[in-house]
């Protein structure tokens, strides 16, 4: 028996130090890799600009997590239009630096970030300097981005996609209708389309005709672009999209002169050797090169970029399952601008917005946040991908608006849903309900039963005067901004329509076409600073916290139906979270359905 208990405390004692061992490497490991990121990057002459185009590119990068470079899942990667940006600034004047290599993959963003992507590649090509494009397979828009090439290179086994722009919404009306929930709607908007997923099983009429504007309008400056790059006719492009040319060979896209030449990874090299004159070609990443860019702090002007990106809801999601992952939390906007306005090293304001809305009641205190700020100094927006809806509430105040071509915008509308789940539950469950009451609306929003002719009046009418509401600030906003516009007026280009950048300048929902760097340009303008630095708000959490993040069961959960539903996921959990929602939503339609 003693040689029994020796044993097992051996046994313990050894299992201890194994893991007391193990922790101690794992911290030293992530120690390591945490400064080997913070590393003073080394331009060597004949260095190249590498841009992976897979993953996911978005407005703004995360924090690094030296972590994430162990796990190999590239198409997992997630990119920041920002970074990227400030890489592309850097090798354009970096006299080490010799061109960009763009690698072709399987990359997810909006049409406008791959526009300001395009436009910023355009401009480095005025340095003389080189761009060389790869692919095993060109999606549309990573062909849409390759094609400003010098050279563009496919794989000769590979595939180019050239498709056009097709929009296929998901209806859920029969799903709910077989499980006993009816949708009960309130809106004012007669293009208001977030609520149809829910009541119709197929396009109204006025989403049909605003969903065919709009992506017409995308379509035509896609195939713009590449017709000007690729010095074909914008024709011939249109009927490539006709031809299912995806399922050609890949000699064929040379002879449409959509590539330049098929070639192999080891030729791709050679080809980046011969340009560079070097022996050996130096790769940088964008997150490496975008830490050389930075700005003259010596007088301490700043102009602020604050990110705001995602669903625009009351109060944060708390749990898994709760609402979607980037959100706008109204009440902390509104914290974050007052103190933008309190510090005098800032001068002006850009508001970088990516929102399809939300929550009209948190729209219209951000709303009133701004006009606090506008009082203090310059506030310019800068549409992302898009700022439509609650993201277009939370624009209409500025001093001056900027969008892409391909941002939607727009939405002006408002709308409630409330779920009837009483078929459910009595018919199918077999539960009843009965009510003792003090007076008429002691039972409102009751579950046992739809609302009744009165109730439904009494939020018909909470509805309108939202909306009433929206377009007012709509039309205070841009006659302030020189536009000179009505309510009525307002109304007019109203009643939930979406718009591309485009559409929106020319009926003055908008200023100007451009990108970031230009509303940033012109912010300082407005403050008459001549030297300042771009500062990012809000402050991002640092890498560790994001990996106790992603660590964490409920968001890991969260992650895992975000992947498994795709498409599926933010409509579903809209209808879970009905009941947690703001009554009034400012919310345009949703855009994954976008192919």
């Amino acid at each position: 028996m003693k040689e029994f208990f020796k044993y097992v405390l051996a046994t313990v004692a050894g299992c201890l130090i194994v893991g007391m061992f193990s922790i101690i490497m794992f911290f030293m490991m992530v120690g390591m890799l945490a400064s080997l990121s913070e590393k003073q990057v080394d331009v060597k002459k004949h260095s190249v600009l590498h841009l992976k185009l897979n993953g996911s590119l978005d407005d703004r990068a995360e924090a690094e997590n030296p972590i994430t470079s162990l796990l190999g899942r590239e198409e997992l990667e997630q990119h920041g239009l920002d970074e990227w940006l400030a890489a592309i600034r850097v090798a354009e004047k970096d006299n080490n630096i010799d061109g960009i290599y763009l690698e072709g993959g399987l990359l997810s963003s909006d049409f406008a970030t791959l526009e300001e992507l395009r436009t910023a590649l355009l401009r480095f090509k005025k340095s003389k300097k080189f761009i060389v494009a790869y692919a095993d397979h060109y999606t549309q828009g990573t062909y849409y981005l390759a094609s400003v090439a010098d050279k563009v290179l496919l794989n000769p086994s590979g595939m180019l996609d050239w498709h056009g722009i097709a929009s296929q919404p998901i209806f859920y009306a029969g799903l709910l209708e077989k499980i006993g929930i009816k949708v009960q709607v309130f809106k004012v908007g007669t293009y208001k389309s977030a609520v149809e997923p829910y009541i119709l099983t197929r396009m109204s009429e006025a989403n049909r005709e605003q969903v065919n504007s709009f992506i017409g309008d995308i379509w035509k400056g896609l195939v713009s672009a590449v017709a000007d790059s690729r010095r074909l006719s914008p024709d011939t492009l249109n009927a490539y999209a006709d031809r299912y040319i995806a399922l050609s060979e890949a000699e064929t896209f040379k002879k449409l002169k959509l590539i330049d030449e098929t070639a192999y990874i080891d030729q791709v090299r050679d080809e980046l050797r011969k340009r560079t004159g070097g022996k050996e070609v130096h790769l940088l990443s964008p997150r490496d090169l975008a830490t050389l860019d930075k700005s003259d702090l010596s007088n301490g002007n700043k102009i602020a970029v604050y990110y705001a990106s995602g669903v625009i809801v009351d109060v944060p999601s708390s749990g898994a399952l709760m609402g979607s992952e980037d959100e706008i939390v109204g009440k902390q906007v509104v914290e974050d601008l007052d103190d933008l306005a309190k510090d005098d090293k800032i001068k002006a304001v850009v508001l970088r917005i990516n929102s399809g809305g939300g929550s009209a009641y948190a729209s219209e205190q951000m709303w009133r946040a701004v006009q606090l700020l506008k009082k203090k100094k310059p506030v310019v927006v800068s549409m992302g991908g898009k700022a439509a809806s609650g993201g277009y509430y939370m624009a209409c105040g500025a001093n001056c608006i900027f969008a892409d071509p391909s941002t939607i915008t727009g939405s002006i509308g408002i709308f409630g849903m409330i779920p009837d789940a009483s078929p459910l539950l009595t018919q199918k469950l077999g539960l009843s309900f009965d009510v003792v009451k003090t007076n008429e609306s002691s039972d409102f929003g009751t579950m046992g039963r739809p609302f009744n002719a009165a109730e439904s009046a009494a939020l018909q009418s909470h509805v309108d005067r939202g909306y009433k509401l929206f377009i007012t600030r709509v039309a205070e906003g841009r006659s302030a901004a020189g536009k000179k516009m009505s309510i009525e007026d307002v109304d007019k280009i109203g009643q939930g329509r979406v718009w591309t950048g485009n559409q929106a300048l020319k009926n003055q929902l908008v200023d100007k076409l451009g990108s970031l760097e230009d509303a940033v340009k012109h912010a300082a303008q407005l403050s008459k600073t001549e030297q300042y630095a771009m500062v990012k708000y809000p402050a991002q959490e640092d890498w560790l916290s994001g990996l106790q993040k992603a660590a964490d069961k409920e968001h890991y959960i969260e992650r895992k139906l975000r992947t498994t539903l795709g498409i599926y996921y933010e409509p579903l959990m809209m209808v879970k979270e009905f009941n947690q929602n703001d009554c009034l939503q400012a919310r345009m339609f949703f855009l994954p359905n976008l192919k």
